[in-house]
Order: C-alpha cells, then sequence, then structure tokens
C-alpha cells in the first residue's frame, strides 16, 4: 500500500458476503485504499460480543478481502492489531446494513458496536445502515458515505466520538436532504415478545421488533429518516450521566456507613 493512500478498514455484521458491505467498500475506493475484513456469517444484534474461548481464523479469500470466524468486533480487532499493523488504517466504515440501526438499537447492533471498537482504538469510525425491508436502496448510503468520508478524514472527529448514519429507503435523488440528530426512543411493550408452541406442545419465543413505535423526539434519527433525510448521529464512547455524579457524591457519606 502506498504510504501516500488512506487506508480504509470496511466491515459489518451482515456477513463478508453482504451486497452493502461491498457496495460500501466500491464506492469508497475512490478514496483510498480499502481493506475488507468481516464475519464469515451473520451476526446480527452480536453487538459488542469479543470471542475470548475460541480461536479466531482470518481467511483471505480474494486480494484485500478476509474473511473471519468471530464477530464484527473480532474483525476490527483483528485488523488493526495484526492484519493491518503494518498500515494502520485512517478510517474505520461498517455497513452498509441491511435495515436501519436508530435509537435504542445501537445497544444491540453488530454494525455499530465495530465503529465502536475503531473508536476505542483510537480511529475515527462511522456506522451505515440503509432502512428497507428486503429491496434496499445501498447505493444511497454509499454515495452519502464517499463525501462523509472525506470530510472525516480531512476534518478528523472529537475524542472518543463516532457517527452512526441511517439511510431511508429512497433512491439518492429522492433524499431530502441530512440532518444531524440525536437518538430516537422505541416504545416496547408485551406485544414485543411472541409465543408459540412446537409440535410436543413446548413452549417457545420470539423477540420481534415488528409493529414497535417510537416516541416523538424532535431532530431525532427516526424523525429524520420518517422524512426522508440521511440522519448521522455522533455517538459518545463515556456513557457516564455526569448529573448524576454529583446527585450520588451527596450519599457518600450514608454509602460508607454501609461498609464500616
Amino acid at each position: 500500500m502506498s504510504k501516500k493512500e488512506k487506508v480504509i478498514l470496511a466491515t459489518n455484521d451482515d456477513g463478508v458476503h453482504s451486497p452493502g458491505l461491498h457496495q460500501l467498500a466500491d464506492a469508497l475506493k475512490e478514496v483510498g485504499q480499502v481493506v475488507v475484513i468481516a464475519p464469515d456469517r451473520e451476526r446480527n444484534a452480536a453487538g459488542h460480543a469479543l470471542t475470548l474461548h475460541k480461536p479466531l481464523r482470518a481467511d483471505e479469500i480474494r486480494p484485500g478481502v478476509f474473511s473471519v470466524n468471530g464477530t464484527p468486533t473480532d474483525c476490527v480487532n483483528l485488523g488493526v492489531l495484526y492484519l493491518l499493523k503494518g498500515s494502520r488504517p485512517d478510517l474505520i466504515v461498517s455497513g452498509i446494513n441491511k435495515g436501519g440501526n436508530l435509537g435504542d438499537d445501537v445497544t444491540y447492533s453488530g454494525t455499530v458496536s465495530a465503529a465502536m471498537e475503531g473508536t476505542l482504538l483510537g480511529i475515527p469510525s462511522i456506522a451505515f445502515s440503509q432502512l428497507g425491508d428486503g429491496q434496499y436502496h445501498f447505493e444511497t448510503a454509499a454515495r452519502f458515505a464517499v463525501g462523509l468520508v472525506r470530510l472525516v478524514l480531512k476534518e478528523g472527529l472529537s475524542r472518543e466520538v463516532f457517527l452512526n448514519v441511517n439511510a431511508p429507503n429512497l433512491p439518492p435523488n429522492e433524499i431530502k436532504g441530512v440532518r444531524i440528530t440525536t437518538l430516537g426512543k422505541r416504545v416496547f411493550d408485551d406485544s414485543t415478545i411472541i409465543e408459540n408452541a412446537d409440535p410436543r406442545g413446548r413452549k417457545y419465543f420470539w423477540i420481534g421488533l415488528n409493529g414497535m413505535k417510537w416516541e416523538k423526539r424532535k431532530n431525532s434519527d427516526h424523525e429524520a429518516v420518517e422524512r426522508g433525510e440521511i440522519s448521522v448521529t455522533p455517538l459518545h464512547l463515556d456513557l457516564t450521566h455526569h448529573e448524576t455524579v454529583e446527585r450520588l457524591r451527596s450519599w457518600k457519606e450514608q454509602l460508607e456507613t454501609e461498609i464500616r
């Protein structure tokens, strides 16, 4: 790889053969050298899981494309710390995910967790998701990714911040704009759990996501995509609620009596 050329690590949670991943990688080749390191199968909702109790294997299935028998987080770790250790990535992109990663979903998402892991390793990172249901306009998120990646490589990101991008299921010429957003909030109820019975009469359950509602929140990621806009949400690694830190300090003396 040329020292002057930017190195971009691309991963996902839909698997190394996902068309969204390769549409993203192909689009970003005009920005830099793209290396794909992705799970060998779908690892949806894997969250920030790291494989610690079995060996990992990375197979180069074609030049610059590695298949790993692990999670998206594994792929980023293996890529940054070993496979690309001689040419540390300048940027990590994750996606394009099949379906949105909005609001609370970011805590479950393997796509978003891969970008989180890149940020933990000190590399600017972006997660891309394309809304849809079987018919995905990956070209929308891919085209947007080129411009956003160029900006991030030029301007950088704040420390411990990464970006979560969601594109509505529209072709590029029908996108209404871009909005900088906050996370939305799902409304969970008892219809989320679907109960059924197997042929032996034993109960089993599905955790269903269809039909769940969203709270109405101004400038949320969900509101933006519902209006046909691409949502860009900055996420921060520090989950501390600093206002509550001050409140809990007033409990300090009482808490210390519990351990005396």
